[in-house]
């Protein structure tokens, strides 16, 4: 993924940076996607897309390292926030094999994993199909990139 780290902040009403991840957003949970919101996009910016990676997941696939839970794309310029199991927006396919958000799951005795939800703003709108993978959507959304920001959150199993 390009790095085209930003002033956005982003945040959730369900944890702090940091900090673990409540199990109802999980998949040992009600397995919703949480709450976020953002601010101070960069000028300019008419889309965006979130993301949902985990990089302490023991999976290499496609030249890359860890594990897609979220991939949500399609959310217009007007959009700061995103409610607790949001509907807004156009899903990708998950590592999970599954349209839409899984949420954090890490191998029994596996420890601590850390959740990256991302934030990207675009420079146009975009109108992409439903069910793109993580490799297919960088590769749509990298060269309209204006800026990102992240929200990390961790997650242990049992």
């Amino acid at each position: 993924m390009a790095f085209a780290l930003s002033d956005m902040h982003l945040e959730s009403s369900a944890f702090e940076a940091h900090d673990a991840i409540p199990s109802r957003y999980t998949g040992e949970g009600d397995d919703v996607s949480p709450a976020l919101s953002w601010r101070d996009a960069p000028e300019g910016t008419k889309g965006y897309a979130v993301i949902c990676h985990d990089p302490d997941a023991p999976l290499v696939q496609h030249g890359s390292y860890g594990f897609v839970h979220w991939l949500l794309y399609n959310l217009p310029g007007s959009t700061t926030s995103l409610a607790e199991g949001t509907s807004d927006g156009t899903s990708g396919k998950n590592d999970f094999g599954k349209i839409g958000y899984g949420g954090p799951m890490p191998p029994e005795g596996h420890g601590v994993h850390h959740y990256y939800f991302w934030v990207l703003a675009l420079d146009k709108p975009t109108d992409l199909p439903e069910g793109l993978g993580l490799e297919e959507l960088l590769k749509q959304l990298e060269p309209h990139l204006l800026g990102m920001n992240r929200l990390i959150g961790t997650y242990r199993r049992g």
